[in-house]
């Protein structure tokens, strides 16, 4: 009661006071008017709060009890508030709020904050003003933060009449003068940067901001308001795909959340560049859905936003939003005018951005090469037409410049006329050709072969520095052939692991369908201990699915049901080489249709253009290199590998080792020795007891021996 007595008291005595002073400049009548509602405003229960006198915290513990209704300046309060924000500038931010909050103390308010910005220290002023952006109780402090005092006091005494109608304010406000932003130091534009970013009101907010661009965490606000300002400016999706992004600042940052989210808005323009420029329906849908998911992330999570900018970025997120949702049943159409250039390769190694799907061999590679202090000697080994060419020749890309490959397709010696020497002259040449370290001479390579390969390498490894050399031979069989035909010496392999134990820098990296122990052990058992072996196998579903769908290439118009994916690998098992094949003849078989036969039809393909394609006889013409290929692997080694997969093949379901038996007439024990090489090189598999053949297109191809 006394709390609210003392309210009414000052009030009504303010309301004297100001209705003479505008009685003086507007008549008496307004200024009797003006005392009285004064004084009556003052016990609406609204503002009646509990009555209770308010309790403010400062240093110390110390406390000071104030009336909640109090319009005139308590003594004195205006420098302890000065005080409290010297000693702790949070603490006292918090106390000023407060009373904002249950006083009307406004002005001396902002006297003390306004005051003890313009003394702080220009590496802290972003910061502090930061702290009083971030959950006031009334904006307008961070308004008048960034003007004088003098139009503060004369907009403030026009807001005293807050009973007025809204034609009456006006009328009032006319004579005095209109608040205006300042910039001319670095506090005040700091605040104005703030406050115009919660007015959304980013471009202006980026000048204010640019005034503070050379303090601590400047830059930071002025590249947030520049970067705000640009997505504002974007209404619709082409406009979206135009915004020019300025690069992020770097860590440590004051608006983390905000960048975060700016991240995910920055992926909405690069989706939405992907949705302007891409024929592809299956690209630009996806691109779509991505972009969606980012904004609808983006607005359910706004809340965790600062106070500042949140009310913008939410504004934008929808925009941005509902104008994606226009354009949604539209993405998909495309128009397909001329032939479709054919993504897929099948045959030669695959290089570039169309090698895809072997992380998991590229990573053993980087461990055992790049973040290791010794290079590793490896072998590399698995199923006919696996990728392992591929593996090597795109290895250089993924282990980065510190490790330099040289390749070698042992293939291409031949049948060696001059045995050694061409061997080594040709490992000669890679490493040249990557090093840029001329080769030896012919004729030293006739007349002392292994001693000229040994110099040539000692001259390499001091050129290498801190890098370091992978020695890639593939088909590493042909080494074997080699020995056999009496073209190279039996101690070939021990002399190279004698090179490789040389020197740290140097390594060997052997390539084939066998690994070492599968070799004639007395040409590869120098290696056994010393290399490690990794195994190439199948493509696992959902990079599978990548290589088919998403080509490399620019504006793939094609799409595929993911029935049809399935399909795919159903029937491949994530075989590459066959993978690319019916990719390969889905792309011309789809180009026949269209464009030389006239038929109409959806540029998506389902599984009935997968069956009619692997139907099709042309298509295990096509494949004969693969097949043949697995045929002849399985005609070496352990006895009666054929007769188990010409047993296998009539029933998908599969066999037991005991029905195996009866129908090739094999023994247990050799039939078991022969499962397990047909199992080692990604032929046979046992489910559950039963022996099946992998992939189901091999599988039909030996049906129809």
């Amino acid at each position: 009661a006394g709390g609210v007595a003392l309210g009414v008291t000052f009030d009504v005595a303010l309301g004297v006071a100001l209705g003479v002073a505008l009685g003086v400049v507007f008549g008496v009548s307004l200024g009797v008017a003006f005392g009285v509602a004064r004084g009556v405003a003052i016990l609406r229960p609204e503002n009646w709060l509990s009555g209770l006198p308010l309790v403010v915290r400062f240093p110390h513990n110390r406390q000071w009890q104030i009336p909640h209704i109090t319009p005139l300046p308590l003594y004195s309060l205006s420098s302890r508030l000065k005080n409290w924000l010297r000693q702790d500038w949070e603490s006292g931010l918090h106390n000023a709020n407060q009373l904002l909050a249950y006083t009307l103390q406004f002005i001396p308010v902002i006297q003390a904050v306004n005051q003890v910005l313009a003394e702080t220290p220009p590496e802290q002023v972003v910061f502090r003003v930061v702290q009083l952006a971030e959950e006031p109780f009334d904006w307008k402090l961070v308004r008048f933060a960034s003007g004088s005092l003098n139009e503060t006091l004369k907009s403030r005494f026009v807001e005293g009449f807050f009973f007025f109608p809204r034609r009456w304010k006006e009328q009032l406000q006319a004579p005095f003068l209109t608040y205006y932003i300042r910039l001319d130091t670095p506090a005040r534009a700091a605040a104005a940067g703030f406050w115009f970013l919660h007015e959304k009101k980013p471009a202006i907010a980026k000048y204010a901001f640019a005034v503070v661009r050379s303090l601590l965490y400047g830059e930071e606000m002025f590249t947030l308001a520049q970067t705000l300002a640009a997505f504002d400016e974007a209404k619709e999706p082409n406009t979206i795909a135009t915004v020019e992004i300025p690069p992020f600042p770097q860590e440590p940052l004051l608006r983390p959340v905000t960048w975060q989210t700016f991240t995910s808005l920055r992926s909405v323009v690069e989706n939405a560049q992907i949705i302007q420029r891409s024929q592809s329906a299956y690209q630009r849908s996806s691109a779509l859905n991505r972009a969606l998911g980012e904004l609808t992330e983006i607005l359910d999570n706004a809340h965790t936003l600062p106070q500042a900018e949140r009310g913008l970025i939410e504004d934008i997120a929808q925009t941005w939003k509902t104008a994606f949702e226009k354009i949604a049943k539209d993405v998909g159409k495309i128009s397909i005018t001329k032939p479709v250039v054919n993504p897929y390769v099948v045959g030669p190694p695959v290089e570039g951005e169309l090698f895809v799907g072997r992380e998991d061999v590229m990573r053993q590679l980087e461990e055992l090469w790049v973040r290791s202090s010794q290079l590793q000697s490896v072998v590399i080994y698995g199923h006919r037409r696996m990728g392992k060419t591929s593996i090597l020749r795109n290895v250089a890309r993924f282990v980065g410049e510190g490790v330099q490959v040289a390749y070698v397709n042992l293939l291409e010696v031949a049948d060696a006329p001059q045995g050694i020497v061409e061997v080594l002259m040709a490992i000669s040449d890679a490493i040249s050709e990557v090093m840029q370290i001329p080769p030896p001479s012919n004729e030293d390579f006739l007349s002392l072969p292994q001693r000229t390969f040994r110099r040539y390498l000692t001259q390499v490894e001091a050129e290498l520095g801190t890098k370091g050399l992978i020695v890639a031979l593939d088909e590493f069989e042909k080494i074997e052939e080699l020995i056999e035909a009496g073209k190279i010496p039996v101690d070939f392999m021990g002399y190279l692991r004698g090179l490789a134990h040389k020197s740290s820098k140097i390594a060997f990296a052997l390539a084939g369908l066998h690994t070492l122990e599968e070799m004639t052990a007395d040409y590869f058992q120098p290696f056994f201990a010393s290399v490690i072996p990794i195994h190439v196998g199948f493509i696992e579903a959902g990079a599978t699915h990548q290589m088919l769908a998403n080509p490399a290439i620019e504006d793939f118009p094609l799409d595929y049901t993911p029935e049809a994916l399935d399909k795919i690998y159903d029937f491949t098992h994530g075989q590459p080489y066959l993978v690319q094949l019916v990719g390969f003849q889905l792309v011309r078989r789809y180009n026949d249709q269209v464009f030389h036969t006239g038929r109409a039809r959806d540029p998506v393909f389902t599984v009935e253009d997968v069956e009619a394609v692997v139907n099709d006889p042309e298509f295990f013409k096509r494949g004969r290199y693969y097949f043949d290929g697995v045929w002849g692997q399985a005609a070496r080694g352990a006895a009666g590998q054929q007769a188990i997969l010409r047993a296998l093949a009539p029933s998908p379901e599969g066999l037991s080792i005991e029905a195996l038996s009866h129908s090739t007439n094999i023994e247990i024990a050799a039939l078991q020795e022969a499962l397990n090489t047909l199992k080692r090189h990604d032929v046979v598999e046992e489910i559950e007891g039963r022996w099946h053949i992998i992939v189901e297109l091999f599988r039909r191809w030996v049906v129809q021996l």
